[in-house]
Formats: structure tokens, C-alpha cells, sequence
């Protein structure tokens, strides 16, 4: 794609004032979408196993895609699901380390750090067990924002992010039965 991974942009300062507020949000639903309809929308489901900034592609326009399907399952409901541990470290799911069983929920842990890092401007990293309490409180929305790109001004977009951060902190959860599916994901970014 013309523009690189998201990880690349996020890596340059200039190309990452060129991903704005609004193309980030955008972005975010873009990758929530394609998730939901792999998890609810394929018969057998396909977990990704590899959500990353690497993995979001841009084209000219700046918009996201998916990409790299190279790690990706099929989920079969009459299977264990066993599996060796694949995907990008600093991504894959906690519960996947000790259980070795994939579901849907690893790629929804994968995709609440993706959209912290498109938020923040960087990987989450150790932050991402403060994190677990954040919802909205305790640490402010400009602690967590892309220090690159102006404070949002408008208040629609500002709502917005809030809403990314705290979508994006229910997907991060220690447990993966509290995390939403990418379908109720979806449903909130929606409102």
C-alpha cells in the first residue's frame, strides 16, 4: 500500500501528523469492522492471531486495512483449538501464553492495544496494566493522547477518542469473558 503499516506512520513524526485525529478514529472502526466480520460473518469464524500497527496497512488516503493474514485460524466449534502461540509480541493475548487455546477474544486483546497505539502514538507497553483502570477516569484523555497532534478541538471528535479509549481499555481486560466481542466493539464505536 502506498503509505506503509500504521506502524511506520506512527514511527514518523511527519506521517503521523498526517494521520489526524479523525483518520485515526476512522481507522480504528475500519479494523473493528473487519474483525467483527471474520469472528461473526465467516462460517467456520477466522481469528487473525496477528493484529499490529504492522499489520494495518494505508493507502493514499490515508485509510487502514487489515493485512497479513499469514497467522490467521479458522475456529472450528467441535475443535480444541490448540495452538502454538503466534503473533507479534507486546500484542498477543495473556491468557494465550498459558492455555495455548485461540479464540476470538485473543484478536479482540490484540485490537484494544492497536487502538491504544494508534490513539497514543505508541505502543501502550507496561502502561497497559494502569490502563485496565482507566475508563475514563484517573489518568486525563491528554495523558494518552499523540503528544504530535494538536488536542482535539471539536468536541464530536473529542467524544470520539474517549470513546476509542474506553472501548479500547474493556479489550485489554486480564480475563478475556469481561472483554466485549468485536461485535458489541463495534455497536459502541458506532454510537
Amino acid at each position: 500500500m502506498e503509505k506503509g503499516s500504521m506502524f511506520c506512520a506512527l514511527s514518523d513524526s511527519k506521517s503521523a501528523v498526517e494521520v489526524d485525529w479523525i483518520r485515526r478514529v476512522k481507522i480504528i472502526k475500519v479494523v473493528a469492522h473487519a474483525l467483527a466480520y471474520m469472528h461473526h460473518d465467516c462460517i467456520p469464524p477466522i481469528v487473525h492471531r496477528d493484529v499490529s500497527t504492522n499489520n494495518i496497512l494505508l493507502n493514499s488516503h490515508m485509510e487502514g486495512f487489515i493485512a497479513d493474514f499469514g497467522a490467521a485460524r479458522l475456529l472450528y466449534p467441535d475443535s480444541s483449538n490448540q495452538t502454538v502461540i503466534a503473533g507479534t509480541l507486546g500484542y498477543i493475548a495473556p491468557e494465550l501464553a498459558y492455555s495455548m487455546i485461540v479464540t476470538e477474544k485473543c484478536d479482540v486483546y490484540s485490537f484494544g492495544v492497536v487502538a491504544l497505539e494508534i490513539i497514543g502514538g505508541k505502543h501502550p507497553g507496561d502502561h497497559l496494566s494502569s490502563l485496565n483502570s482507566w475508563k475514563g477516569h484517573g489518568t486525563p484523555l491528554e495523558d494518552i493522547l499523540d503528544k504530535r497532534l494538536p488536542y482535539p478541538t471539536d468536541i464530536s471528535t473529542e467524544k470520539e477518542i474517549m470513546v476509542v479509549c474506553n472501548v479500547a481499555v474493556e479489550c485489554i481486560l486480564t480475563d478475556p469473558k469481561c472483554r466485549p466481542t468485536m461485535r458489541n466493539v463495534c455497536q459502541e464505536l458506532s454510537r
